[in-house]
């Protein structure tokens, strides 16, 4: 049997590498679905302790951000956001500082998955307007949302299932991944604007600033109430995970469900805009890792590296298996592997951080920068792999390369 979960496994990972399986109409979801599937019609992980096997308390806590982040989408919030940035008029320097600040401060609280959905389409549209080359200041959303849901363990989904998991005190990561993630921010904007120096405007287009635009103007026409109700229930939330010994999920669960009862957006509509294949794809990933480490390997696996010198238990090898796994399998399923493995008070951290940062690397490495890229396709802004490159591997090395020093420092000061 063990043979059989390897198989598995190995199929599996290969099909999130891939992003499917050859000659098959699968993506990454349905191959993880599938091989779950597998391992419970054989009953290596029978259905009655599939309760016990899928950690129940990340997935309602990622659901209930999901239902969050609808009700501002429903409510024209980040549509209103970019109408109202670019009603500044600021210059292409200025008004990619505010992108990368505004991406960020948005991506810690309600995902960058979903942040970079709602925003790309009009900043694309706003810079378009003005005459901005629109390539920086996409890219800098990309690059910031990352960067920003890595702040707090409610920004990505990686980071809810390592904050729950690990059970980390919210407070103390946030104290954590703050000053790293600052300087992160100013180091992308410094990058970005450098590799970007005299091409801020596209050829062509005049760069005489366009008439003012209401918020009506673009996407979804903001509806105050709720954007306000959305906003006080997030704010309310971060409150409660920063003072209040109460689990995380619960509370979440709990202003999911006072959204959802609405008198004016049905409940359809919001459910709609839940991601229920990543929630899938969580389900299935639980259920295949926990067949191999039934199996004792990795464990074995661990003890192999240790004696080569590279022990996954240490904070720097950690940090790099981290960085490393997450281009080659993606976020989750690279945090899945090596969650077992992270025992000391600073491996939460180190994993949030180096798997999400490593996001900015490549253009799969992350769901954020395919958004950004499909929205810059329907503006005809083609992103390839090399223009993504050129700002996505300094950024990765430079962020990165902080939070590794601004970690080693709080190992050594104790």
């Amino acid at each position: 049997m063990t043979a059989f979960i390897v198989v598995v496994f190995l199929l599996v990972y290969l099909g999130l590498f891939l992003g499917g399986l050859p000659f098959l109409q699968l993506d990454r979801t349905g191959v993880v679905l599938l091989g779950a599937i597998a391992l419970i019609a054989t009953e290596v992980v029978p259905l009655a302790q599939v309760g016990e096997v899928v950690h129940l308390p990340t997935l309602a806590l990622l659901f209930a951000f999901m239902v969050i982040s609808a009700q501002l989408r429903l409510g024209g919030f980040y549509d209103w956001l970019v109408a109202w940035l670019d009603r500044r008029a600021l210059a292409p320097p200025a008004l990619l500082g505010a992108v990368i600040a505004l991406a960020a401060v948005l991506s810690a609280v309600f995902s960058n998955d979903i942040v970079c959905l709602a925003m790309a389409p009009v900043l694309a549209q706003a810079c378009r307007a003005r005459g901005y080359a629109q390539l920086p200041h996409l890219l800098a959303l990309a690059c910031a949302a990352n960067l920003g849901s890595a702040a707090t363990l409610i920004g990505n989904p990686q980071n809810m299932l390592i904050g729950e998991v690990l059970r980390l005190n919210f407070g103390a990561y946030l104290r954590v991944a703050t000053l790293p993630l600052l300087l992160g921010s100013i180091a992308t904007w410094a990058i970005i604007a450098w590799l970007s120096r005299g091409r801020w405007h596209e050829v062509g287009l005049s760069a005489r600033p366009p008439r003012a635009r209401r918020a009506d103007d673009v996407g979804v026409a903001l509806d105050r109430w709720q954007t306000l109700k959305g906003l006080t229930v997030a704010a309310l939330l971060c409150a409660a995970f920063l003072w209040v010994p109460w689990p995380r999920d619960l509370l979440a669960l709990a202003g999911a469900g006072l959204l959802l009862t609405s008198r004016r957006l049905h409940s359809r509509h919001m459910l709609g805009l839940v991601d229920w294949q990543l929630l899938v794809l969580f389900v299935g990933l639980f259920i295949v890792n926990h067949a191999l480490q039934q199996t004792g390997l990795p464990a074995q696996a661990v003890a192999l590296l240790v004696g080569a010198g590279f022990d996954l238990q240490t904070p720097a090898p950690l940090f790099a298996a981290s960085a490393l796994l997450n281009n080659l399998v993606s976020l989750v399923p690279a945090v899945m592997l090596l969650l077992p493995v992270a025992n000391a008070p600073l491996d939460g951290p180190l994993l949030a951080l180096s798997s999400t940062l490593a996001g900015n690397l490549l253009l799969i490495s992350s769901i954020a920068n395919l958004i950004v890229v499909q929205a810059a396709a329907q503006q005809g802004v083609r992103i390839d792999w090399h223009a993504h490159a050129r700002v996505g591997l300094p950024v990765t090395l430079v962020t990165l390369g902080i939070t590794a020093i601004a970690s080693w420092a709080r190992l050594a000061i104790g």
